[in-house]
């Protein structure tokens, strides 16, 4: 039996012109894209569920009430009436949901529509830890000419509290006002 040797440069490319290769296959689409077609005539149907309440939960119900509760459950009755809200709080916060629930079904009923909910279910569990609120951004400093004048504008106070809360004061007037110009200025610019 003789070795079969490998086609050198030249006869690789003679192969290859000879020869037609297939196109590639596409790549299936992703599963959202297909469930999409399925799953937007359920929502228009049923409405939306728990997972539109968790992404704006502290939007709906404040800091506080989202740091100690979540929504688990959204059930509907049958045909179009109000359905019923199920909640996981932790143990002790309970009794504080359950004072606020009526502030709670309304806050709900605003995100979902009018009558979405009528009922909340309580279940006392451990909550998830949500992360934390986004912090503000800090203020832009104040340029040197600004700083200057403000400055001399206090330069005869005595150093003492009220001098450094006045110059806080100050800083904070200005900065507004530099906002509010740039504001303007970019009003200016789209009209």
């Amino acid at each position: 039996m003789s070795r079969r040797t490998l086609p050198d440069a030249n006869e690789t490319a003679l192969i290859l012109a000879a020869r037609r290769s297939r196109p590639a296959r596409r790549p299936p689409p992703t599963a959202g894209r297909a469930l999409t077609r399925l799953l937007k005539p359920l929502e228009d149907r049923f409405g939306q569920g728990p997972q539109a309440l968790q992404a704006r939960w502290r939007e709906i119900v404040g800091d506080v009430l989202a740091r100690h509760t979540e929504p688990v459950k959204l059930s509907r009755k049958s045909g179009s009436g109000p359905g019923a809200l199920e909640i996981r709080v932790n143990g002790p916060a309970a009794a504080l949901i359950q004072h606020q629930a009526p502030e709670i079904l309304e806050r709900v009923n605003l995100f979902l529509g009018a009558g979405a909910v009528d009922k909340l279910r309580i279940i006392q569990g451990p909550v998830r830890a949500l992360p934390p609120p986004p912090r503000p951004r800090r203020p832009p400093p104040l340029d040197a000419a600004q700083e200057a004048d403000l400055a001399r504008g206090l330069a005869d106070a005595p150093d003492s509290p009220l001098k450094a809360s006045l110059l806080k004061l100050g800083r904070a007037v200005l900065r507004e006002e530099s906002l509010a110009e740039a504001e303007r200025a970019r009003n200016r610019l789209r009209d």
